[in-house]
Formats: structure tokens, C-alpha cells, sequence
């Protein structure tokens, strides 16, 4: 059984850093873009962030760009979303995903979501 489990979420201030976690487990994961999305209250879910499993280029939504960094630690089956200068808008659930191939919409697999509050 896949699970995409989330952690280190919390409260911070504006201009905090926060790093979250997504460890992975139930299969292999070589053929997976792994990412992360986000959800504010009162709006859509949305792409922030994805690293292929087996290795290069990242993506970003604009937003985040120079602001947010997705890294992958193979050995430890778990991905994570540094997230630096944050601002209130970034405040939302953010979801772990992955997906065989490509990331899209509706990846294969989701996490149960982890709540991330950025105080003004």
C-alpha cells in the first residue's frame, strides 16, 4: 500500500523559514515525479513544486521561484519542500504527490495534507 506521509508544518512568522517532509513508502518510486501542491482557504488546489524521483530539473510555480526548494533524499525514501521568506499568502495545506512519469492534476498518489500558517 502506497503512503505519502507529510510532516514539519506549523506556524511561522513572515520572513520564516519552514521545511517540510514527505516520506514515501509502499513501492518503488524510480519512475515517479514527486511534488508538492497547496491549498488556501477558499480556493483551488494548486501546483507549487516537483523533482523527479530518479533525478533532474525541478519546477516551480512562479510564485515561489527563488523562495522555495524541492530536494529528494533517495536513501531515505522522502522528499522536501524548503520553503524560505515566507509570506502570508503562502499560508495553506500543502500536499505531498506523486505520480509515474509526470506530474500532473491528478497524480496517482496523495498525502493527507500538512498545515502550513504564515502570521503577518
Amino acid at each position: 500500500q502506497v503512503q505519502l506521509v507529510e510532516s514539519g508544518g506549523g506556524l511561522v512568522q513572515a520572513g520564516g523559514s519552514l521545511r517540510v517532509s514527505c516520506a514515501a513508502s509502499g513501492r518503488t518510486f524510480s519512475r515517479y515525479v514527486m511534488g508538492w501542491f497547496r491549498q488556501a482557504p477558499g480556493k483551488e488546489r494548486e501546483f507549487v513544486a516537483s523533482i523527479p524521483w530518479s533525478g533532474g530539473s525541478a519546477y516551480y510555480t512562479d510564485s515561489v521561484k527563488g523562495r522555495f526548494t524541492i530536494a529528494r533524499d533517495n536513501a531515505k525514501n522522502t522528499v522536501y519542500l524548503q520553503m524560505n521568506s515566507l509570506k502570508p499568502e503562502d499560508t495553506a495545506v500543502y500536499y505531498c504527490a506523486a505520480e509515474a512519469w509526470r506530474l500532473t492534476a491528478t497524480p496517482d498518489y496523495w498525502g493527507q495534507g500538512i498545515q502550513v500558517t504564515v502570521s503577518s
